[in-house]
């Protein structure tokens, strides 16, 4: 029998996120946190102060617990999710080393392991759009939607460790849940910026804003918004949210990308040429939002997500 949260409020319910510092996993903490959930978000470090920005959200101090966890260490997982009633795995140690991929499956696992033994019946995983569209055997006007997977095979032969790392991430979360009985969903979400930090999302807009980027690679790129700690949430409460989601706002060549911040902010040094003036912009894919459309999930323009990423930044002092 599945546990779902309420979804009228989240007041004595207890749920964990990992990697609770993290880019989604802060908002989504944000967003717990105003709902009236108590939230026992897991980190490398409580005491480190680059967590201080979630001891300083509204609600914290009452209902935020940060415990030290190790995705590699089941033990401290187990102990982290003990007593919730949901868990959101953000957490993830992948980059584009090879080396790491085995740690962020053995941590994906580990963490739906850990939920099925303290009889935690949901579990909302973090994926990425990167599982979904990398394959060359997709035809060039295919629609993709949430049963697409990329080729693993393909992303090794292209050295795209990230995606390669993610899918099977995935794949593995999914037989977790299937094997031990875990009601779960999955939003397969894309890069984007949405923070007022510096992280692998926000590193691509500062790139073309300070200059340090001269030309806009010929592949398409995307772009999401904050909306997806919103739709991790509303796939907790919903009883009807089942398999993965597709939550993405629009698909954006990173060209594209560059044209709206230059319309935005005329004043930074933005590239104006394709890394590759001799062979056309590659096409970008069609892909559906839909399902999670569904939920009673909606996304904020895009051109407001560019427009807030640097005026935080700004803020922030990132940019002058």
């Amino acid at each position: 029998m599945a546990v779902y949260i309420s979804s009228d409020s989240g007041r004595g319910e207890v749920v964990c996120v990992t990697g609770a510092g993290g880019f989604i996993a802060s908002w989504l903490v944000k967003l717990l946190l105003e709902k009236g959930y108590t939230v026992k978000g897991t980190v490398r470090n409580p005491d480190d102060p680059k967590n201080s920005h979630l001891r300083e959200l509204q609600g914290a101090k009452e209902r935020l617990i940060l415990v030290k966890a190790d995705l590699l260490d089941y033990d401290s997982l187990r102990s982290a999710v003990d007593g919730c009633d949901g868990v959101f795995h953000t957490a993830s140690p992948v980059t584009d080393d090879p080396e790491k991929i085995e740690p962020a499956v053995a941590g994906t696992e580990n963490a739906v392991r850990a939920a099925a033994d303290a009889n935690v019946r949901r579990v909302v995983y973090t994926s990425s759009i990167g599982t979904v569209y990398m394959d060359p055997k997709r035809a060039p006007d295919a629609t993709v939607d949430e049963s697409y997977w990329s080729d693993l095979d393909y992303c090794k032969s292209t050295k795209n460790w990230y995606c390669y790392a993610k899918t099977v991430a995935e794949q593995v979360a999914w037989r977790a849940a299937a094997e031990l009985n875990v009601d779960s969903s999955s939003s397969t979400r894309s890069d984007g910026p949405s923070s007022a930090t510096i992280n692998a999302s926000t590193a691509h807009v500062m790139k073309y804003l300070t200059g340090s980027a001269r030309r806009t690679p010929t592949r398409p790129g995307l772009r999401y918004v904050r909306d997806a700690a919103a739709a991790h949430l509303r796939s907790t409460e919903s009883p009807t949210a089942k398999g993965r989601y597709i939550c993405a706002e629009s698909m954006l060549h990173r060209g594209d990308v560059v044209r709206i911040l230059a319309q935005l902010f005329p004043q930074y040094p933005l590239p104006t040429k394709c890394s590759d003036e001799v062979n056309p912009a590659k096409k970008g894919y069609e892909f559906t939002t839909q399902k999670i459309r569904d939920l009673g999930i909606s996304f904020t323009p895009v051109k407001q997500c560019f427009y807030e990423t640097v005026k935080s930044l700004q803020e922030k002092g990132h940019l002058d």
